[in-house]
């Protein structure tokens, strides 16, 4: 949805908010979102945290947020992980391969999604920040074997203050490489899903909702596809210049979210 916002946010019921780039940078705050969690809330705006990431579990970005001073709950956080979850439990997927740190493994298991099969019936790819050479090369092998492969997003940097970090998108690239395969299906941002599930679960019309995020092909893209009104922060990934030619429609463009709200 492209059009006008406030930055006052008028209108809006619920916020969806990516975390990377948008609430933080690494291990710190970016300037302000605190106080505009702060604000969202003394108006009675349900936020939620989104995030692509797949290396941490739910609990490890709940004691992330609070370690920031950010209290939350299991449910305002919604990750690429669940969309995978979802997806594998549609296909009636149980025996997998995971490259993926022991974090995405504990939520995969416990819905009852193998991890470590000899015989899987897809390799799944996650963002790995624990990735060994043992698991690049025996996912290797069963890709030359014909096992296809799942990703749970393709972003392909993950945002730091030194810099962007390889992503799974940047491990799409290695597995292309070696073996020559593609992910058969890529989960979270910008899939719609991510945020219509919640938003039809709250009740609520894509039309009062706002997606609040720092890049331009999953954040955004996620927005337009989902109707939501698509606001881009500055203090991640996206910068001017990849505005100019993107094409895309966004309702407001700020430096941060310490303008909003």
């Amino acid at each position: 949805m492209g059009s006008e916002l406030d930055k006052s946010l008028d209108g809006i019921a619920a916020v969806f908010l990516d975390l990377d780039g948008t609430i933080y940078l690494g291990d710190n705050l970016i300037g302000g979102a605190s106080e505009f969690l702060d604000r969202l809330e003394n108006r009675g705006i349900r936020r939620f945290f989104l995030s692509n990431n797949s290396s941490k579990s739910v609990g490890q970005y709940l004691e992330k947020l609070s370690g920031l001073g950010i209290e939350a709950d299991e449910g305002e956080v919604l990750l690429s992980t669940h969309d995978l979850i979802a997806w594998l439990t549609k296909e009636g997927v149980s025996e997998t391969f995971l490259v993926g740190t022991e974090g995405m493994r504990g939520m995969l298991e416990e819905h009852g999604i193998s991890t470590s099969s000899d015989e899987p019936e897809l390799v799944v790819l996650g963002y790995d920040t624990e990735i060994s050479y043992d698991k690049l090369s025996t996912a290797s092998v069963h890709l030359h074997n014909k096992v296809p492969m799942v990703a749970s997003h393709p972003d392909m940097v993950c945002p730091s203050p030194d810099g962007g970090l390889p992503d799974t998108g940047a491990y799409m690239a290695l597995f292309e490489a070696t073996t020559g395969v593609r992910p058969k299906h890529i989960c979270g941002k910008p899939n719609k899903g991510m945020i219509l599930h919640k938003i039809e679960e709250l009740g609520l019309e894509p039309a009062n909702c706002a997606m609040v995020g720092d890049r331009l092909y999953t954040d955004m893209e996620m927005a337009e596809r989902a109707g939501v009104h698509g606001i881009l922060v500055l203090s991640g990934e996206a910068t001017r210049d990849d505005l100019e030619g993107s094409g895309q429609n966004l309702s407001l463009v700020v430096e941060s979210v310490s303008s909003l709200a």
